[in-house]
């Protein structure tokens, strides 16, 4: 579902924003909370999928609570987004994974709107944090690895997704007292590490938030 134009913006503002037409050059967007985001002097459109009341600044924000400050609404479990293919540089989606129906129609979904090298940056749960299980919302709970599927070290797995992402980082928080004593360094330090802290060690020095930062390959 989506909000009238009407109600929302007018038609020449909402054909500006890329609403359903091919991306118009994009507008200077002010730096945002999220590190992964901050611009530098460039142009640049960016997508916030279940945006709440804290949508990114200067992003075009999607969600389907009418409190919110989305600028559409949309249930992100209703595919496809209404935006045409490759219309955004960025997309975030924060807190968003663990509420849909589908995870991997949702990955392919993100993969159609960004363009080719486009970033998506995702952050959850991790699923040995409390929050991933104290709210029955939440679907899916979801380790460092649950992306693999898309990317060059899918266990054997590709072929249950066409849509291909290159994983630039992962970054795993820890709850704050293994935080303190440097643990959480440990496990981001390289890649076998963190394998060997998720078979054998996250549920003493458990995890906290997951955030993911992809590029779209296209």
């Amino acid at each position: 579902m989506t909000k009238p134009i009407s109600s929302l913006l007018s038609y020449r503002k909402y054909e500006a924003l890329g609403f359903y037409w091919p991306p118009a050059p994009g507008r200077f967007l002010a730096p945002g909370p999220w590190h992964l985001f901050k611009l530098q002097s460039q142009f640049v459109r960016i997508l916030d999928v279940g945006c709440g009341i804290n949508k990114l600044p200067g992003s075009i924000g999607i969600d389907r609570n009418t409190a919110t400050k989305a600028d559409v609404l949309v249930d992100v479990d209703h595919i496809p987004y209404p935006f045409r293919d490759s219309s955004f540089d960025k997309l975030q989606a924060v807190h968003v994974i663990e509420h849909v129906s589908d995870v991997i129609r949702t990955m392919e979904e993100w993969h159609r709107l960004v363009r080719p090298g486009g970033e998506v940056f995702i952050v959850t749960p991790h699923y040995t944090d409390f929050s991933s299980f104290c709210d029955p919302t939440h679907k899916w709970h979801l380790n460092t690895f649950s992306l693999r599927y898309f990317g060059d070290d899918n266990a054997g797995f590709g072929y249950y997704s066409k849509a291909r992402f290159e994983e630039l980082s992962v970054h795993v928080k820890l709850l704050a007292f293994w935080r303190w004593l440097g643990f959480e360094w440990a496990v981001n330090s390289s890649k076998r590490f963190r394998r060997f802290w998720e078979y054998y060690l996250c549920y003493v020095m458990r995890g906290k938030v997951i955030e993911w930062r992809l590029r779209a390959v296209k």
